[in-house]
């Protein structure tokens, strides 16, 4: 599950740095807050996917999707990409379970 969170959130990083341009040309922000705002972000889900082999780093990670949503309510166009990476992020800790379960589960064969 952590190494899928993890890609997640790289992936998350790079659509966030590229959201700057986007508030501040259809948003109209103002270059810094863009760039406080989503910039700062993208350096927070950097280091959030450094950070998901600790369980602090998974759940400061689930705020930074909150955020993200949130943020989508200051340009609404990125509105519908909080959603789709929320989504992802969602996929990922059910699958990332799942897989995690499966492999349990044949360790636990193999060693019996």
């Amino acid at each position: 599950m952590r190494t899928v969170c993890a890609v997640v959130l790289a992936f998350e990083a790079i659509v966030l740095g590229l959201a700057v341009p986007v508030a501040i040309q259809l948003g109209g922000h103002a270059p810094g807050f863009a760039g406080a705002v989503w910039g700062g972000l993208a350096l927070a889900a950097l280091v959030l996917a450094a950070l998901q082999r600790f369980t602090w780093g998974f759940y400061a990670a689930c705020a930074l999707q909150v955020a993200f949503l949130l943020s989508g309510f200051v340009v609404p166009g990125l509105i519908s990409l909080g959603i789709v990476f929320v989504g992802l992020w969602i996929a990922g800790v059910v699958l990332g379970r799942r897989v995690e379960a499966a492999q349990q589960a044949v360790h636990d064969t193999e060693s019996a």
